[in-house]
């Protein structure tokens, strides 16, 4: 059902545009009301149900909760006309069956701008109960007596006309409670004239009730009457009333009976945390009538489960409230295995969102707002009604200009989001909610810190908001709503404790600081979490221009094991040409080395200022021994830059002597790894590499102990193909979850020397060209060949050999792989050309060869005896 939207109906003045108060869905909370209402109607009339049993715990009250502007009020209307009658409810929700009597929906907000107070609350479920046609004696009794003390002189039919009440039944209701008066006169034998006196009518009857006289034997069995009509007539003896109408309820015959839904709205306008007056007058209507269900929606959870709020409210605790557990508690089953009883409204999936703006405003039937513009404004909310009803009115808005809305006007936030998120808060949330607004996500010392706080209260209470999400498998558990997150940082703040633009600065250097303090002081770091920090923290620095401090070191971290995830997302990742602050040049320079595990290699040597290694030794060599003579904190790194380029010139004397000083931060086993296999020698590399896997787990380094990995099971392709199978398993176990695109082909390339001289042979070579090329990594081509020329070598396949010597004359160079064409001679028992010069092998020319053609032969033995 659809209501009018006057908002919209008086932003316009055309009179055929048709506007909606459209109603989207919500079918998931329907089948939960449905299911608990269901419950709650066998529950009760069960045999051992019994009203007055205050011991038992309570299981009659539904929360439905979640941040401004999600539709709660909505859904509670829409409820409470869908248990009015099957003509109300919306279509696609279910038709169910109630057993046990008629349905009564009583909704009340209470909203402060709707002026509701408890005395209103316990008025309007009376006159609700009107409806049933016939008084009921022990809470009218009570009530009268009430009223004529609270508002002497005052007629109760009078109140209800001024207070907008007496529509729902305002005359039937103070005639019921004469005629109760008169009843319970009559049956004590007062004088007629008394019959009006409620003194003296309670007066008698309490002390009939105390006698145990026949003649009220009718309310005699209500045995909490006596103590409520000596009690002062106050709010608080008010509060204990609804006990009465739950007795009055369970005694109603057959025909009459009827099973109030009572539906409360904007329970969080009822006080805060800290005054809790109204809401411990509220708690005891739920705990005083159980036969209710009760249907709360409001921002928050009922913490009514909560132990420690003992003392503010008359009844706390799981053992109470089976279903309120609060966040953090495990949630409690129902009977049938359900979950328990508060129920997060989410936002609208992206249909319900198009949805929603089709039908909000229309003219001669179709939508007014089309629907590439309505795509944009679902994107752009994130599911948030509130959202949609606001960018409505901007339609609007714009449209009475004469200029046709665009999608443009909607990449704005509105400062009413604002204004809705913060209503409710204290100052010291507002502070934290601020502060979190700059992370991703957060966990309370995070929070807390950020905040500038020393205590974690104000943290502890923002997180148990609907619009602070959780994900428990995060490295920080939690976050807020993207769009509320996005409109707190951005839009214009017209509130009055809004930040100035050094509030914000400040907030993001103590931001920064926290995560520094994380990374610095975790008890166990590990890659995720450095990941996590630096993710966040070059954000706030790149954001604010702030200087980098420990992201320096975080950033030698994040290299040393050459793993290269992703440090920005696409939104956050800064153009390649002058980076604005030191944050920007950080992060595009990680970036680049990180998305060269991804891209065509070309595009990583335009963002780079420098192209190391290929096309450039002499260059490299230069730098590379610059870098090691400043002994600082890159110089194992260049010493091992110095024996890469002494082996792609071919100088491996100079390699070993290297590699004996390198240690484990220039990474010696690896480099002992890639020479051995080039002297034919692939057991010594075989076991290097094992040793340098080794080392990168006791360094807890997964990024090198995969890539020493990959070459351990190239090298042991070599000579025992077999072997070799569970090594290149094990290789690209290590690399789940990796981005080295580097490591993983040579990956491919120990399947391919396991696989030569076999047919899958070939499949396998023509896919891996065909990366290498789409990759850009060209560097890895002379390797690939060098595979392939094994396989012809094999096969004894003279032609194709030639064609592949060929190719690797072409690409290498005196300075960068040159001996991969000897290797190929060697490998086939073909002698060199005259005119190359020739590498320095560790133990001469002829040895090498002999070693390679040996693993040739090998191979063919092999393939021979086992086809």
């Amino acid at each position: 059902m659809a209501g009018r939207d006057l908002r919209a109906l008086f932003s316009t003045n055309d009179p055929h545009l048709a506007t909606a108060e459209a109603f989207t869905n919500r079918e998931a909370q329907w089948d939960v009301v449905a299911a608990a209402l269901t419950e709650h109607l066998q529950r009760i009339a069960a045999p051992g149900f019994d009203v007055t049993d205050f011991e038992a715990p309570r299981t009659n009250v539904l929360v439905f909760h979640g941040v401004g502007g999600i539709g709660k009020s909505t859904l509670s209307r829409k409820l409470e006309a869908a248990l009015a009658g099957v003509e109300h409810r919306p279509s696609q929700w279910g038709a169910p069956q109630w057993p046990g009597g008629r349905i009564l929906p009583i909704r009340i907000d209470l909203a402060r701008s709707a002026g509701t107070d408890f005395e209103r609350i316990v008025l309007t479920i009376r006159l609700a109960l009107a409806e049933l046609g016939r008084p009921l004696p022990a809470f009218d009794l009570a009530l009268r007596r009430y009223w004529e003390h609270q508002h002497p002189g005052e007629p109760l039919e009078e109140y209800l006309r001024r207070g907008g009440l007496a529509a729902r039944a305002g005359k039937a209701l103070p005639q019921q409670m004469q005629s109760v008066l008169a009843d319970v006169a009559q049956a004590l034998l007062l004088p007629g004239t008394v019959g009006s006196v409620v003194g003296e009518v309670t007066g008698s009857l309490v002390r009939a009730l105390r006698e145990h006289r026949q003649s009220v034997r009718a309310l005699a069995g209500c045995t909490r009457l006596a103590d409520l009509l000596q009690a002062e007539p106050d709010i608080d003896a008010l509060s204990y009333y609804p006990h009465l109408l739950a007795w009055e309820l369970a005694r109603l015959p057959p025909a009459k009976r009827v099973v109030p839904v009572i539906l409360l709205d904007t329970f969080e306008d009822t006080g805060d945390r800290t005054h809790r007056d109204l809401e411990r007058l509220l708690q005891r209507v739920v705990w005083l009538m159980p036969n209710v269900l009760f249907v709360i929606t409001g921002r928050s959870r009922l913490q009514w489960a909560d132990e420690g709020l003992q003392g503010q409210l008359d009844w706390t605790g799981r053992s109470a409230w089976p279903g309120l557990a609060s966040r953090g508690i495990p949630q409690p089953r129902l009977a049938d295995d359900r979950p328990g009883r508060q129920v997060l409204i989410g936002d609208f999936s992206p249909e319900d969102c198009a949805d929603y703006l089709a039908r909000r405003l229309t003219r001669s039937g179709q939508p007014l707002i089309d629907e590439d513009l309505r795509a944009v404004i679902a994107a752009r909310s994130h599911g948030l009604p509130l959202y949609l009803d606001l960018a409505v009115l901007r339609f609007l808005e714009i449209r009475r200009t004469g200029r046709r809305p665009r999608p443009a006007d909607f990449d704005v936030d509105f400062p009413a989001l604002i204004a809705r998120t913060l209503s409710d808060l204290t100052p010291e949330e507002r502070h934290v909610l601020r502060s979190v607004a700059l992370l991703d996500s957060f966990d309370l010392a995070l929070a807390t810190r950020a905040a500038g706080m020393t205590h974690e209260a104000p943290a502890l209470r923002l997180i148990e908001r609907p619009f602070v999400q959780e994900d428990q498998f995060g490295q920080w558990p939690f976050h807020l709503h993207a769009l509320i997150r996005s409109t707190i940082r951005t839009a214009d703040d017209q509130t009055d404790d809004r930040w100035s633009p050094r509030d914000w600065q400040q907030a993001a250097e103590r931001a920064l600081a926290a995560l520094g303090e994380q990374w610095a002081t975790s008890p166990a770091p590990g890659r995720r979490l450095l990941i996590g920090c630096l993710r966040q923290g070059l954000a706030l620095a790149s954001d604010f221009g702030l200087e980098l401090g420990w992201l320096t070191d975080a950033a030698w971290s994040y290299t040393s094991d050459s793993v290269w995830e992703p440090l920005a997302p696409p939104a956050r990742q800064v153009p390649a040409t002058e980076p604005n602050t030191s944050a920007d040049a950080l992060v595009e320079l990680l970036n680049a080395l990180g998305r060269r595990q991804h891209e065509h290699r070309a595009h990583t040597v335009n963002r780079l200022t420098t192209v190391l290694d290929t096309g450039r030794a002499a260059e490299s060599r230069h730098d590379y021994q610059y870098v090691a003579d400043q002994d600082g904190r890159l110089a194992p790194a260049a010493r091992r830059g110095l024996a890469h380029t002494a082996r792609l010139a071919g100088d491996f004397p100079t390699v070993l002597a290297a590699a004996q000083n390198l240690g484990w931060d220039g990474r010696h086993q690896r480099v002992l790894g890639d020479l051995y296999w080039l002297q034919g020698q692939p057991e010594r590399s075989a076991a290097a590499y094992l040793a340098g896997r080794d080392e990168a787990d006791q360094h807890a380094k997964a990024g090198e102990a995969a890539h020493c990995q990959a070459l351990r099971a190239f090298t042991i392709a070599l000579y025992d193909p077999d072997r070799a199978a569970a090594e290149i398993d094990l290789a690209h176990h290590l690399l789940a979850g990796l981005s080295l695109r580097a490591t993983t082909i040579n990956v491919r390339r120990a399947e391919l020397i396991r696989d030569a001289g076999t047919s899958s042979f070939g499949t396998q070579i023509a896919a891996l060209h065909s990366e290498l090329d789409s990759a850009g990594l060209t560097s890895l081509n002379p390797a690939i060949e060098l595979a392939t020329a094994f396989h012809q070598a094999v096969l004894d396949d003279h032609s194709a050999l030639t064609e592949t010597i060929t190719r690797l004359q072409e690409q290498t160079t005196h300075d960068n792989h040159a001996y991969f064409v000897d290797i190929a001679h060697f490998m086939a028992g073909q002698p060199l050309p005259a005119s190359r010069s020739r590498p320095v092998w560790l133990d001469g020319e002829q040895a090498t060869r002999d070693r390679w053609h040996q693993l040739v032969t090998d191979r063919r033995t092999r393939l021979r005896d086992h086809p």
